[in-house]
């Protein structure tokens, strides 16, 4: 296929587009850090050391998902099923960035000879979830990891046929705070009115517990758990500053399902198999979804320049390396391993810390247009994001032209 010189283009802050090179650049250093890691590929010890073999990751093309994919695949050498939903190269027009990710993904497994099977499809459906089986049968049963780690604005369910949207809106009252506006680049107030009851029933039809409790029905029901089986979703709970429209919004009670889902899923598991479900609270990091939630863009970019200044910033595959080698592959109660008064892994706890949140709400108020790029770290929060679609990556000529027409 002819191949073709990709530059970045923009829908106000948005990438509508994605580089092959950076995504696959970026892929490669996710893989390099595990690789380079002390505490990955550590060798089993019987009776202490749970090392998954078959992992099932959705949501595994971007984010902590794909970060988690790497972890698994080249930190404990574990056959991988990655489940997402992303658009293919048509005509002139790229990919997304999550394809071009799991092309990479797909290239590196092969070259270090480890099993890597993808579907792309919607996880939400029936329609995927059984062609989910049936491969899982053939090639990866049974599992014994299941990363759950979807994020979607809309969902469909398989029993109604409904779609929900979620909603980003404080509940309640009013809310009203300084964000960035990405599109100028602005510190502006931002004011959201309260969400109905309807708004808030859709957003934790989206982003509740209700699709990972689904998965988890069927495979068990389908005999594709091994014993002891172990199964985790990714959550966020941050600081009193975002709590009106984060813990204490829409996409909190949203979050809240899901720390009962994970209840649920563990009175399943535990009598039948000794199985776990577990809830990872991470850090907040530069993605898609963190970027559309009103004030978040700002406490992000304050929250890079602090940990940063601190040497305490940590990237998803960090995060990752850390879940997997600190909490996952220990085979004690999780309350042993430091986890909260609900149960919760906490890898926020660096981002949580007394003095880094002090030091944010001291910079908060006193942040303007003219000094935005001296008290925050909004540059390197761009430079984050425009990474996300394989841009601004460093070793990328975007001046050479590459192969935008590819596949796994």
């Amino acid at each position: 296929m002819p191949q073709q010189i990709v530059k970045r283009r923009s829908r106000g802050f948005i990438c509508v587009n994605a580089h092959p090179e950076g995504c696959r650049r970026n892929v490669e250093r996710q893989i390099a850090a595990i690789e380079g890691s002390s505490d990955a590929s550590l060798p089993p010890v019987p009776g202490e050391t749970f090392v998954p073999h078959n992992v099932l990751v959705i949501g595994a093309s971007t984010g902590y998902g794909l970060a988690s994919r790497i972890t698994a695949a080249w930190g404990y050498d574990a056959r991988t099923l990655g489940v997402f939903f992303e658009r293919p190269p048509d005509d002139s027009k790229t990919a997304t960035a999550g394809y071009y990710n799991t092309v990479a993904f797909d290239e590196y497994a092969k070259r270090d000879g480890l099993f890597a099977a993808h579907l792309n499809g919607d996880a939400f459906s029936d329609e995927c979830k059984r062609e989910a089986m049936a491969l899982i049968r053939r090639d990866l049963a049974p599992l014994d990891l299941v990363i759950y780690s979807l994020a979607s604005p809309k969902r469909t369910d398989p029993r109604t046929g409904v779609v929900h949207s979620s909603a980003l809106k404080p509940i309640g009252q009013p809310y009203s705070n300084r964000t960035i506006e990405l599109d100028s680049e602005k510190v502006v107030e931002v004011a959201l009115p309260p969400a109905s009851e309807k708004e808030i029933a859709d957003t934790v039809a989206v982003m509740g517990g209700e699709d990972w409790r689904m998965w988890m029905d069927a495979l068990l029901s389908e005999g594709l758990l091994a014993a002891g089986a172990c199964t985790v979703a990714y959550s966020y709970i941050g600081p009193e500053l975002t709590w009106p429209i984060y813990r204490d919004g829409t996409i909190g009670r949203a979050k809240n399902d899901l720390d009962n889902t994970a209840l649920a899923i563990r009175e399943m598991l535990a009598p039948k198999l000794d199985g776990r479900a577990l809830i990872s609270v991470n850090k907040a990091v530069v993605t898609q979804a963190s970027a559309a939630i009103p004030v978040v863009p700002l406490y992000l970019s304050l929250l890079l320049k602090v940990m940063r200044r601190k040497g305490l910033e940590e990237s998803p595959i960090e995060q990752m390396r850390r879940l997997f080698a600190d909490f996952l592959t220990v085979n004690q109660p999780i309350e042993s391993a430091g986890a909260d008064e609900h149960g919760r892994i906490r890898l926020d706890d660096r981002e949580m810390r007394e003095d880094v949140q002090r030091e944010v709400a001291a910079l908060w108020p006193e942040v303007t247009t003219e000094n935005l790029l001296a008290l925050t770290d909004f540059a390197e929060f761009r430079k984050e994001f425009r990474n996300l679609f394989g841009f601004e990556v460093e070793g990328v000529d975007y001046d050479a032209p590459v192969e935008t027409d590819v596949s796994w």
